[in-house]
């Protein structure tokens, strides 16, 4: 989060949200190297790779001896040079790979050999389960269904975001309270009152779900050390959950205090689901599956139909009931009318500087409006086009 000052004095808040490289990229070598003894960690790391810093990992990945650089860039053709810089700086700042020296005195490099070993683990196979097999358990009784995940990795994640608009419904532990205000994004106004949201929670409500569990998910292992938890551990945790079968059951033997502490914080955000705080097996969600890239925009979530259609004269209909989304729309507009499954706002000038007030730029109100569209309202979109197209032509 940064601020930056705007024409009327104020500081205005930007959310920014690093993706998986760059969030790597800041850990302690020795850190980073712990992560690497994961074959998890590994292919995680790797999926999130360009294309060419893949394609060189994979040249190298059976090499045991350094190659010189010069034969390196000789990989790439001289058009595509920038590409290079980008992927050598890449895997040289995420210590994939380091330059050694050759007999001679040329600069060679070599693949980080931790990283080399455990990510040949995770494409060929072998090492060690990453997770306890569930047999020994029996079949689950209370088996959960995708259907069903998805719907309760919706409704926890919900429960999450009404708290932060205010819902008097909602309820959330202390601990997911605290963080939210160290996140910057509620804040109590005096000791002792109930937190209440920020410039920076109003951005935050306008991400999309994939974004918004990252985001979260950042802040919560930026604090972890400080809580007395194992970053290296509760990362690897993560990026084993991205590799999970969405329906399938994971058992809890074998996991530390800490991680099944945290095991139940990823529980209240809806990224897994265990029925009772004391039962031994656990269910991945899509939110948790798709977590590592949801910056990227390449994880997805329950998909929805979009609810809202704009008119020119900047009235809003939205179809919906449900009472986060209305929230999110009275953040920019004025709410004029309310009826059992319908709302309908006026964006104003009044309301719109209200917003940006808050924080809130234009670019993700259009954003908010864009990907929330009613279909009705996408095909006339366009069809629009199509006819201005078939003009110009």
């Amino acid at each position: 989060m940064e601020s930056t000052p705007s024409r009327g004095g104020l500081n205005r808040v930007h959310l920014q949200c690093r993706n998986l490289q760059e969030f790597l990229g800041g850990l302690s070598p020795v850190v980073l190297d712990r992560l690497y003894g994961h074959p998890a960690t590994c292919l995680a790391v790797f999926r999130e790779l360009p294309s060419l810093a893949k394609n060189w990992v994979m040249r190298m990945l059976f090499l045991e001896q350094p190659l010189p650089q010069a034969a390196v860039a000789l990989w790439v053709k001289k058009e595509f040079s920038k590409a290079q810089e980008e992927s050598t700086g890449l895997l040289s700042g995420l210590r994939i790979w380091h330059t050694q020296l050759l007999p001679g005195g040329l600069q060679g490099l070599i693949l980080n050999p931790i990283f080399r070993q455990n990510l040949r683990i995770a494409l060929l196979g072998g090492g060690k389960a990453w997770s306890d097999d569930t047999s020994q358990l029996g079949p689950d009784k209370h088996a959960r269904d995708v259907p069903s995940l998805d719907k309760y990795a919706e409704e926890r994640w919900e429960v999450v975001l009404h708290f932060m608009v205010g819902s008097p419904s909602a309820a959330v532990s202390q601990d997911l309270a605290q963080l939210l205000s160290q996140a910057g994004l509620m804040k109590s106004a005096e000791p002792g009152e109930p937190p209440c949201i920020t410039s920076a929670g109003f951005q935050f409500l306008l991400l999309d779900t994939p974004a918004q569990l990252w985001y979260f998910m950042l802040q919560y292992l930026q604090t972890a050390q400080s809580r007395g938890m194992d970053l290296v551990e509760i990362l690897s945790f993560l990026f084993q959950l991205s590799f999970s079968t969405l329906g399938k059951d994971y058992s809890v033997e074998g996991m530390s205090d800490s991680l099944l502490n945290f095991l139940q914080h990823l529980r209240e955000l809806g990224l897994v689901f265990q029925r009772k705080r004391k039962s031994r097996r656990y269910y991945p969600t899509r939110l948790a599956i798709n977590l590592s890239s949801g910056v990227s925009g390449a994880g997805g979530t329950v998909h929805q139909p979009g609810f809202i259609v704009v008119e020119t004269n900047y009235r809003l209909y939205a179809y919906t009931e449900s009472e986060l989304q209305i929230a999110l729309i009275a953040l920019f507009s004025e709410m004029l009318y309310r009826f059992p499954n319908m709302v309908v706002a006026q964006v104003t000038r009044e309301s719109v500087q209200q917003a940006i007030a808050s924080g809130i730029t234009a670019q993700q109100i259009i954003h908010f409006l864009r990907t929330r569209a009613h279909p009705v309202m996408l095909k006339q979109v366009i069809g629009r086009r199509k006819d201005n197209s078939v003009l110009m032509s």
